[in-house]
């Protein structure tokens, strides 16, 4: 019998040979690498699905954070006069033999952004705007005035102040500009989504530039 059983494995194609060797090899020997294998992949498949869990649970989070912000609709309003706008001769930084005029701007503005605080808001970015149409046709927009409010009890602003920033044209003159309008805006900064933008007051008109003075009076 065992002799037919050489002969017929001689006969029999390599696949079939490597089957009647595997069956020839003891039960531990065979089974022993296999359980390793296994319990090889089985820990890492485990840690690769508590890390998978974990970050789905960690991002549906955050957009659930995001997404809650936008039931929040507040719309801050205040208000804005500008007190006095001067002009005035001069020289420029970088050209000292060149003239330029600079305007001066002294407002008052008053506005609460307390509503605009909720549990996803780290920050508010508050300035105020002059927006006027140049010689050229050119509409520009500069920021004068900025104040980062990082906490809800100093969201309420009341101020009377100059400018921050003067107001420079490219330019070099304000003769043969558009009266300007001015507005007092915000910017909504979160711990997570996008940051929005608003308009919490303006000038009911716009107010045109002085003639350049040579000095302050």
């Amino acid at each position: 019998m065992g002799h037919v059983c050489a002969v017929a494995s001689v006969c029999l194609p390599p696949s079939a040979r490597s089957f009647l060797h595997l069956k020839q090899l003891p039960y531990s020997n065979f089974f022993v690498p296999l359980r390793a294998r296994y319990r090889m992949h089985s820990i890492y498949a485990r840690v690769n699905g508590i890390s998978a869990l974990w970050s789905t649970c960690v991002m549906v989070l955050l957009g659930a954070v995001a997404l809650s912000s936008f039931l929040f609709n507040a719309d801050p309003k205040g208000s804005l006069d500008i007190v006095s706008l001067k002009v005035f001769h001069s020289k420029t930084r970088r050209y000292p033999f060149r003239n330029e005029e600079i305007g001066f701007v002294k407002f008052n503005l008053s506005a609460d952004f307390t509503p605009l605080f909720n549990w996803n808001t780290k920050q508010l970015f508050v300035y105020l705007e002059a927006e006027y149409t140049g010689a050229q046709g050119v509409n520009n927009t500069v920021v004068i005035w900025d104040r980062i409010v990082r906490r809800k009890e100093d969201a309420t602003i009341d101020i009377v102040q100059k400018d921050k920033y003067k107001l420079r044209d490219l330019s070099g003159s304000f003769s043969n500009v558009h009266a300007a309008q001015y507005s007092l805006k915000y910017n909504v900064m979160p711990y997570v989504g996008v940051l929005t933008y608003g308009e919490a007051a303006r000038t009911v008109e716009a107010i045109d530039f002085p003639d350049a003075r040579d000095s302050v009076s």
